[in-house]
């Protein structure tokens, strides 16, 4: 079982009501906020084009927490190429949409809890069925975050991630 009940924050001393299971980039690293008034840029909660030339999907990283049934999810943006972002657009609202093949896309959003930079990490985007976000998977590399997605997570870690996400820069241990 997952205590969610909250956590004493290293970063602040503060007590955090509830352990957040989960964190969301409201868009693509890229995102620029005066890219919102052109014509050529959309930005909504699950897609998103810049300057006609680069299309984004909203994805879910997925992480077990070990010794729980719980997940940790990050919500990310990944790039895919004009052709696959066509494709998952025309399927969006098509039920049976899971059973199309993975796209190929990179890592889109800078996440907080890493040493190294995950922007350009190489994914896979499998589509869900409609009304879920698709799952996003990582190559297998020696990136802190494709191990984990691959190794699962300990409670402790979800603690330091949601340490990093509400007091970013701070120094870590």
């Amino acid at each position: 079982m997952v205590d969610e009940t909250g956590f004493a924050c290293s970063c602040c001393g503060a007590w955090h009501d509830g352990l957040p299971m989960g964190c969301s980039s409201p868009a693509p690293a890229v995102w620029d906020p005066a890219f919102a008034d052109a014509e050529d840029c959309v930005l909504s909660s699950e897609q998103c084009v810049v300057k006609g030339e680069h299309y984004f999907v909203k994805g879910l990283i997925e992480i077990p927490v070990l010794g729980s049934d719980a997940v940790f999810s990050w919500g990310v943006w990944v790039s895919l190429s004009p052709a696959h972002f066509a494709r998952a657009a025309e399927l969006w609202e098509t039920p049976g949409r899971e059973t199309e093949p993975p796209y190929f896309g990179w890592l889109s959003t800078e996440l907080p809890a890493y040493p190294r930079s995950t922007l350009d990490l190489k994914t896979n985007v499998h589509t869900r069925p409609v009304g879920e976000r698709p799952f996003v998977e990582l190559e297998p590399t020696a990136h802190p975050l494709a191990v984990e997605q691959r190794t699962g997570i300990t409670l402790d870690r979800v603690r330091s991630i949601a340490e990093s996400v509400l007091h970013p820069g701070a120094p870590r241990d």
